[in-house]
């Protein structure tokens, strides 16, 4: 990652969580949970989101249930505060959520 990612201010994080319906921003992490119709879905889900973590170099903390999928992501390398990249990889995982029956 590059120095110069730097957090974003309460101020942008809640402009920006506008645009991420779902998406929350609490101690420090911009959070959210999808709920699906079983297993697989959630499951598939969680490798679309991986090959979307990789290609961003970014990655989120993920808890798969049994229809259910967490998400959690900050940016450890400035004090586990969240930046741009968090923005990013949220919209990126709005973006292929519906196709996986996520909601």
């Amino acid at each position: 990652m590059s120095d110069q990612v730097e957090p974003l201010g309460e101020k942008e994080i809640e402009e920006r969580l506008a645009e991420l319906p779902g998406w929350t921003a609490a101690d420090d992490r911009l959070q959210r949970s999808y709920a699906f119709a079983g297993h697989l879905p959630a499951a598939v889900m969680v490798m679309h989101i991986a090959r979307i973590q990789e290609e961003l170099g970014h990655h989120a903390d993920l808890t798969l249930g049994y229809n259910r999928l967490s998400v959690a992501v900050n940016t450890h390398s400035v004090g586990g505060r969240i930046t741009h990249l968090d923005i990013e990889l949220a919209r990126r995982i709005e973006e292929i959520a519906p196709a996986h029956g996520a909601h």
